[in-house]
């Protein structure tokens, strides 16, 4: 009988490890799971807290190139649009395309830092009102130049883009400039130093191109 109750006293024994073992595994999946949300939420509110203080990281300046910018960009894509319809050398066409490849993400953007700024995002311009209206800009063609642009063909056409498109760029190297001087948001002076650079070497070319270099 002793030995049968010592038997059924360790069998006892062996299963009350066997539940406080299950149990405390429990509580440490149990600990490690609540320890993972934890770092979830801490992801989740990360790249939150990030953007907000990438949001707030920006200036009046950067705020006022952002906008301009995107309508001196508009208008140059317009420019090249008509470039790639009315163009009578392939060469002129191919700089077109290039313009507008390079500049209409660039407008996107652009767009994209002032809707997390909280500023509105420039109307798209129609009509030599709104050309008119934004001529104030470095660089900018009025309507009365648009017109004419639009109604030249051939080699006219390809001489009259040239000669507007460098001054169009001049312009934009100018109002870079002002970015990179008096701007606080990284990426965008990063971006007025790009428009610095591929504006400035495409104006050498279509200096080239018009024959005065």
């Amino acid at each position: 009988m002793t030995a049968q109750r010592a038997l059924v006293r360790r069998t006892a024994l062996s299963v009350t490890a066997g539940a406080a073992a299950f149990l405390l595994a429990a509580c440490g999946g149990d600990s490690g799971s609540g320890g993972h949300d934890m770092g979830s939420m801490e992801s989740d509110s990360g790249p939150t807290a990030t953007a907000s203080a990438k949001a707030g990281d920006h200036n009046d300046a950067d705020v006022d190139f952002s906008k301009e910018m995107i309508q001196h960009h508009r208008q140059a894509v317009d420019m090249a649009e008509l470039a790639a319809d009315r163009a009578s050398s392939q060469e002129v066409k191919d700089l077109a395309t290039k313009v507008k490849g390079a500049q209409d993400p660039e407008i996107k953007t652009m767009s994209g830092w002032l809707t997390s700024w909280g500023e509105d995002v420039p109307e798209e311009m129609s009509g030599a009102m709104d050309h008119d209206m934004s001529s104030a800009m470095p660089g900018m063609m009025s309507g009365k130049d648009m017109d004419k642009l639009e109604k030249a063909s051939g080699a006219e056409f390809d001489t009259m883009f040239l000669t507007m498109m460098v001054e169009h760029h001049e312009g934009a190297v100018e109002m870079a400039g002002t970015e990179k001087a008096d701007g606080k948001y990284g990426p965008a002076k990063k971006l007025a130093d790009d428009v610095v650079t591929a504006q400035t070497a495409e104006i050498k070319q279509m200096n080239e191109m018009l024959g005065k270099n």
